[in-house]
Order: C-alpha cells, then sequence, then structure tokens
C-alpha cells in the first residue's frame, strides 16, 4: 500500500530503505508511535497551513503544539491551518497521511526544531499505514526543506 510518488521521491533521495509499512493505522501521533514503537514525540508529525493564500507544510515533533506568536513572528501571519476538507486537494495527501516527501511544487517544507533532540523521528510516508526513520539531518535532505523554524511550545520546559 505504498505511495508510488512518495517512494520514487525516498528513492531518489536515497532514503527507500527507511520506508515501513504498517498493519494498522498510523493516522494519529498517537497510533504511530503504538506501531512503530517509540514514544508520541518521536513522530514526525506534518501539518498543513494557509500563509498568503498558499499552503505551506511544517514538521514538529509529536509532543509539540504551534504557538501562535512564535509563529506569527516566523510567517508574518497568525496561524490558519488548510481546512481538512481540502488538505488532500492542496497537499496531494489525505489527512492522517500527509508528508514532507514529494509535495506538489511550489509549497514550501519548514522543519521544527522540536525534533532536532532526537536521533530518530518517523514521519507519515504519503498514507495512514507507511512511516519513514530518518535523524533529523535526513529528514531535512529527503525533504528538501526550505529550513528550520521555531513555532511549537510544549515539547520543552520553557517556551
Amino acid at each position: 500500500m505504498l505511495n508510488e510518488n512518495v517512494y520514487k521521491w525516498l528513492e531518489n533521495k536515497g532514503f527507500a530503505d527507511r520506508i515501513t509499512e504498517h498493519t494498522e493505522t498510523i493516522d494519529t501521533v498517537e497510533h504511530a508511535a503504538q506501531q512503530i514503537g517509540c514514544t508520541e514525540a518521536e513522530i514526525a508529525k506534518t501539518l498543513s497551513f494557509i500563509v498568503d493564500e498558499k499552503p505551506v507544510i511544517i514538521v514538529m515533533a509529536g509532543d509539540g503544539r504551534v504557538n501562535s506568536s512564535k509563529f506569527k513572528a516566523a510567517f508574518h501571519t497568525k496561524p490558519s491551518m488548510i481546512p481538512r476538507d481540502r488538505v488532500e486537494e492542496m497537499t496531494g495527501f489525505a489527512p492522517g497521511g500527509v508528508c514532507p516527501f514529494g509535495v506538489p511544487d511550489g509549497i514550501p517544507i519548514w522543519l521544527d526544531i522540536s525534533m532536532k533532540r532526537f536521533e530518530y523521528i518517523h514521519p507519515a510516508g504519503g498514507n495512514e499505514f507507511v512511516s519513514v526513520k530518518l535523524t533529523p539531518y535526513e529528514l531535512e535532505k529527503a525533504s528538501g526543506a526550505v529550513g528550520w523554524c521555531n513555532v511549537c511550545k510544549g515539547w520543552e520546559s520553557e517556551n
């Protein structure tokens, strides 16, 4: 049940061997951590926002929550997520499987610093049954991210 576009993307980047197919859904941070066997914080959740009327993808640690003031400082607008019924149309992935690999051209991908504290993190791989095990540096390389941002709260002792 691999997403062929994501598989080809990761194969071209040299990370196809990091893909894992699961028999149970990994559509939430909780489900993903249970299936992968890691902490919820080590799940790299991929969220999609509207910035300047265009989609933007931000990947963050599973225990992070968007901090409105940090988001506004970074993107010069308050956080506004893509409505669930428009996620697939705008990102190419259904909710629960949105990932930072093989997204449509023109959608910038940002990685939140909340993930840098882990040896490995686990983003989705294009649907709710596939994950990818990468180091934060490998995620940056594999995703083609624009860069790192700091828009989360809840993952560190002082926010």
